[in-house]
């Protein structure tokens, strides 16, 4: 059974998005090498921050089918480079129960390892529902502390909480508060005031009109320069941080509507991740924007869960979808061209989603392209109804052509992701496309 320092993947969680026949003996591989990225590895891999995707790789191709085979050889893969787990500091472990010495530590990777056997006790003495809501919901300046740094490192702690609710795994989501404990909190202050501003809207605009507005202000879009560390903290909100509040704001989810602003906030993300394409060069998916999309499949999981109020899930959905329009800003807000989307001709024109699992399963990376395959594939399921919707600029069978991008542009030549594609720089040492592709 699943606990809080044990990881064991169940054919009764299989996500929201998976094969029809999931192989136990896939889940069990699955089990034994989390089980051992878990106890041995720290949550980045080197001192700059990068992430250990591990636990976000290996539940996802078990989903999509992999054989325990393929299991094992993307693990050990991806296992020859991460760093060590931290030796813990015990001491410190019992007192980060002390709310000022908790705030204290944030922010600090070093002490990764002492929030992870913290969380781990919580979760053991109160289970992880209830750790959930005190120590990221319950309003406080601990809770938002946390749940802001949720949103942060292109939104992997959330991912990384998506994958342990999801997949009922309490030892991922200690994995997932220790991770956010230890990330900047630098998206605080937008996220919270545009919570304030938000506050004082009445009426909601669609997130595909505000993507046109941010679009249309040369300030906000031209606010993020190329040589930008980080073009979201230091382009989009240090120098048009007013304009970005300004819009994010707009965007509302009232608590009777969870499920179809979901499903807008997946389908925006897939809208501008999927078109933003740069004509004649080569289908290449923006990094940063596919994040946005592999992050929007949780929020489905998050609104079956019980346990967390209506108030809480919109809150949840709200900052999602203006780190989102942040995140959209920052890259220079290329045009989304539909019709890349639409007159896309695939490799293999005859396939279907289960060739796009069978192929995607076996690609050699840290997991983002099977990510991105199955959240586009549950975005297919969740927007069907809103296919008349025009909030819903992604329809029918746009999906599947979608998937097969995502899947021929990670096998073409060159990088598998294009890093910030409303750029020219981005596009330079990318081939042209045959002429019979233009």
């Amino acid at each position: 059974m699943a606990s809080a320092s044990k990881i064991q993947l169940s054919l009764d969680h299989c996500g929201q998005s998976h094969v029809p026949n999931v192989r136990a003996e896939s889940a069990v591989t699955g089990s034994e090498v989390l089980q051992e990225n878990h106890e041995k590895y720290h949550i980045f891999f080197n001192q700059s921050g990068f992430h250990n995707h591990i636990a976000h790789h290996i539940p996802t191709i078990v989903a999509l089918g992999a054989s325990p085979s393929a299991i094992k050889k993307h693990y050990d893969n991806n296992k020859s480079y991460q760093r060590p787990s931290e030796a813990l500091h015990h001491d410190l472990v019992r007192d980060l129960h002390d709310p000022a010495i908790f705030l204290k530590h944030l922010g600090q990777e070093a002490y990764y390892h002492d929030y992870l056997a913290f969380f781990q006790h919580e979760i053991n003495q109160n289970g992880h529902e209830e750790v959930i809501n005190n120590y990221m919901f319950k309003g406080d300046e601990r809770a938002d502390a946390i749940l802001v740094r949720m949103y942060a490192g292109f939104l992997h702690p959330i991912i990384h909480l998506g994958f342990g609710v999801e997949f009922n795994q309490p030892a991922i989501i200690a994995e997932a508060l220790a991770q956010a404990a230890v990330h900047d909190g630098w998206t605080g202050p937008f996220l919270l005031e545009t919570e304030e501003a938000a506050s004082k809207i009445q009426d909601s605009k669609s997130l595909v009109e505000i993507l046109d507005q941010i679009r249309a202000d040369p300030k906000l879009r031209m606010a993020a320069h190329w040589d930008d560390g980080n073009k979201v903290r230091d382009g989009t909100l240090a120098r048009a941080p007013d304009e970005m509040i300004k819009y994010a704001s707009q965007w509302k989810v009232g608590l009777d509507e969870l499920e179809a602003k979901t499903a807008e906030m997946t389908n925006a993300a897939v809208y501008f991740t999927g078109g933003a394409q740069h004509p004649p060069k080569q289908i290449k998916f923006d990094f940063y924007y596919m994040h946005c999309v592999n992050c929007s499949i949780f929020f489905s999981s998050f609104l079956k869960q019980s346990w967390i109020t209506p108030e809480h899930k919109a809150r949840l959905l709200q900052f999602k979808g203006w780190l989102d329009l942040a995140m959209y800003a920052s890259r220079r807000a290329p045009d989304p061209l539909l019709d890349e989307i639409v007159n896309y001709r695939p490799k293999h024109p005859e396939g279907s989603w289960d060739g796009i699992f069978k192929r995607v399963v076996e690609h050699e990376d840290d997991g983002h392209a099977s990510k991105l395959v199955r959240a586009l594939k549950h975005g297919e399921q969740i927007c069907k109804p809103y296919n008349d919707d025009p909030r819903f600029r992604i329809k029918e069978d746009m999906w599947l052509k979608l998937g097969h991008m995502a899947i021929d542009s990670v096998e073409d030549t060159g990088e598998p992701w294009v890093r910030s594609a409303g750029f020219d720089e981005a596009w330079e040492k990318y081939e042209d496309r045959p002429k019979a592709h233009l």
